[in-house]
Parts: C-alpha cells; structure tokens; sequence
C-alpha cells in the first residue's frame, strides 16, 4: 500500500493487466479508504460530499446508485465512485481479477479498459459515480469486436487527472 501525506486517506494501487476480452489498462486502479473520515453522518451527506469533493476536482457527478453485476468496463473514460452507503465487493481486472471489498467512506478510481462488476454487496449498498470532465463514457462487455480498438483507445487515454480525491495530478 502507498500512502500520501498525513492529511490525505490511505490509498492502495492495483495494476490490472489484459485479461481476456477485456483490455486492462496502463494507468493503475486506485483504492482510498475512507476518504471522507467520520465527519458525515447520514448516507444523504456521505453522497452529496462525494459529488462535491469529485466536482471540486474536475470529476462531475453523473448518477447514483449500485455496481452492474456483470463485467463491464469504459474504453472512453476513467471512473470514479464513492462509496456512500453499504459495502460491496468489487472485482477489478474481470474474471479472476482483483477483489476488493468497498465501504462507506471509500473512493475507488477505476481507469478506462479495466473491467469491473459487483460480486456481492450489503442491502443498502450506493454509491456516487463520476467522470473526469467533458468525458463521455461508454459500456463495453468484453465482447470479440471491441477489444482491438479498445485496447488502442485505452491505451491513448492520458492518465486519470487531476485525482479526483486529492485534486492535483503531481499524485498520479
């Protein structure tokens, strides 16, 4: 694990690499726990801190709500959620690929190629989802003609920036 400075949350880097039909990414997965701290106490304000700290950092909010329960991923744009309620376990790389398990509080930062899905979650599991400004994301399934443009897409995208959590690209 990598850790900024002391004012920042933990994060966690994962480089997820090709995987089948689904392209990967060169930039690495990020994972911050408890991004928030303890300061929000219903999950309404867990959310709106979210789109604000996301807005605030070039990443405008565009929905929220759950995980898909099947591996997608964006050739076109770089994702970010908040995880404001529940906990969910988040597989990143497609099948066989990373598990991690989210909690309220936590920011996952998932570049574009890397396959992701929800493999289990609490009841009241949601979360914010956003994307760097002026990006427009697409859904891709790992399916035989996406995976050649993909990968030459994902792979001319710059890195995810500014963080959308810390704010400056210095972090990246």
């Amino acid at each position: 694990m990598t850790t900024a400075a002391s004012v920042r949350p933990p994060f966690e880097s994962i480089e997820v690499a090709p995987n089948g039909p689904f392209p990967g990414s060169p930039h690495a997965a990020r994972v911050y726990r408890g991004a928030l701290g303890a300061a929000h106490a219903s999950a309404s304000e867990r959310a709106a801190a979210f789109e604000a700290l996301f807005a605030r950092h070039g990443w405008p909010p565009a929905w929220r709500a759950g995980l898909y329960e099947m591996h997608h991923y964006h050739s076109s744009a770089h994702e970010v959620l908040g995880i404001f309620s529940g906990w969910v376990r988040a597989r990143l790389g497609g099948p066989g690929g990373v598990l991690v398990t989210l909690h309220e509080g936590d920011v996952v930062l998932i570049p574009a190629g890397v396959a992701h899905c929800n493999e289990g979650q609490s009841p009241d599991f949601r979360a914010v989802g956003a994307y760097p400004r002026g990006a427009k994301p697409n859904m891709r399934y790992g399916r035989d003609n996406e995976r050649v443009a993909d990968a030459a897409r994902v792979a001319a995208l710059p890195a995810p920036s500014p963080d959308p959590v810390f704010g400056s690209s210095a972090a990246l």
